[in-house]
């Protein structure tokens, strides 16, 4: 973990030199946060990058002193480049051609396409500097254990369920014991479109985890929760999701749950029709062949 540690406090220097100048807020999420903020999920947390949020109209010229200092992007056929910069809430993964760390560059915490809207703005305007490392900010309480909940409850991908859910448990026990934090985060919720993924979390981190919230935030919260057969439904599934990834953990239907929340963590990303050709294109490996405009501009509808 030491190693690792100074790796990361290492990289983030590399960061904050090549930012240095870009006039914009440059604020840690996830892992390297907790990490570099010294909150408790990071004392055990095992990563393999470092994302970084900007403001949406400072990300090409935070990717131009990237690239000046050695980070390169991946995903180079041109659809994947236009889904990147398009549609989703970050650019394609960097990679350092000497050290070879991969950098994650966002602008929001979920696509542009996607279901429930938070604004990045909202993200930026509260994030508090990182003490010890200027220039370097990461998000509000609150907003850190949206992004959690978020990340966790929106995602198609659940093989890091429970660490997550973890972090979330040691996020909320310690911002918690303030009492001013539990109706922020409702509010924040409320601001940034996030009420369901929030009704998810709770219920769910309280269940598995025992995690200590006040009964009339969670009363207030579970307000948000789908309609009685949708909410039994996701119950049994995330039930199985967020146990132990191990064989031996599993229950009748683990499988069938995960790949449920794999289809509806795409649902949520794209409305129908981009997401029906978005998965064709990759599905018939389409994208690696496309040099012009793969897809119109989508719309809500």
């Amino acid at each position: 973990m030491e190693a690792q540690r100074a790796e990361v406090q290492r990289e983030l220097g590399y960061i904050t030199r090549a930012l240095a100048g870009l006039g914009a807020p440059v604020v840690v999420l996830k892992g390297a946060a907790y990490l570099a903020a010294g909150l408790p999920p990071g004392a055990s947390r095992v990563f393999s990058d470092v994302d970084i949020l900007v403001p949406k109209a400072a990300i090409q010229e935070a990717e131009s002193r990237l690239m000046l200092q050695g980070w390169v992007g991946t995903h180079d056929n041109a659809y994947d480049q236009r889904y990147y910069r398009e549609w989703m809430h970050e650019l394609p993964p960097m990679q350092h051609l000497h050290r070879g760390t991969t950098l994650d560059l966002h602008h929001n915490i979920l696509p542009s396409t996607a279901r429930f809207k938070p604004d990045g703005r909202h993200l930026v305007e509260r994030a508090e500097p990182l003490p010890g490392w200027p220039g370097l900010h990461v998000l509000a309480p609150t907003d850190m254990v949206l992004h959690c909940m978020t990340h966790l409850f929106m995602n198609e991908e659940t093989s890091h369920s429970l660490r997550d859910l973890s972090d979330l448990d040691l996020l909320l026990r310690h911002f918690g014991s303030n009492g001013a934090f539990w109706p922020l985060l409702v509010e924040r919720a409320t601001l940034l479109d996030l009420r369901r993924p929030m009704h998810y979390a709770i219920r769910h981190v309280v269940q598995v985890l025992d995690t200590p919230v006040p009964a009339d935030v969670a009363a207030r919260i579970g307000a948000y929760a789908p309609a009685a057969p949708m909410g039994v439904l996701m119950d049994a599934i995330w039930r199985r999701a967020l146990r132990c990834p191990h064989p031996s953990a599993a229950l009748t239907g683990t499988s069938a749950a995960r790949f449920a929340l794999y289809v509806r963590g795409h649902w949520l990303r794209m409305p129908p029709g981009m997401l029906a050709r978005h998965l064709t294109i990759k599905a018939l490996r389409l994208h690696g062949r496309t040099t012009g405009e793969p897809v119109t501009t989508p719309t809500q509808g």
